[in-house]
């Protein structure tokens, strides 16, 4: 089994840096979220965990789990940046191809602070270790 943890994100974007934060803290790979290549990375795999930052309107980093094997993400979750298909509509695609891992989970981080710079505002890095606990959970869960 064919597990795979990618990080979206810019750690340069401050907030938008969670991603790729939790990914190398779980030995998973930091991506700049392009959902065309994105489908390119997840090619082969059985299970995959995205791990990003998100813009629900949720409080300032919680964390938020989905379950993207059989339904889209909500509309507006994951930020696009500069791209024209983000990570959200890369899994949509993925899917109508017949080419999304059996399993798919993402884990989002709501963001408070996506201006140009390094460093988290502090409910986000306050979140860093609780995000990097529930990737490793969903790890165990899919070996189990």
């Amino acid at each position: 089994m064919t597990i795979l943890v990618i990080g979206i994100g810019h750690p340069y974007r401050r907030d938008d840096g969670i991603g790729p934060a939790v990914a190398e803290a779980v030995g998973g790979l930091a991506h700049h979220g392009e959902g065309m290549d994105l489908m390119e990375r997840w090619s082969g795999c059985d299970r995959l965990v995205l791990v990003d930052a998100t813009c629900s309107g949720a409080a300032p980093g919680a964390i938020l789990v989905f379950d993207a094997s059989t339904a889209d993400l909500p509309t507006g979750l994951l930020p696009k940046g500069s791209h024209v298909i983000g990570p959200a509509e890369g899994i949509a695609m993925a899917r109508l191809l017949g080419r999304l891992p059996p399993a798919v989970w993402v884990v989002g981080v709501e963001g408070a602070d996506f201006s140009p710079g390094e460093g988290f505002s502090p409910a986000v890095a306050a979140a860093l270790p609780l995000a990097v606990a529930e990737v490793e959970r969903l790890l165990r869960s899919a070996t189990a």
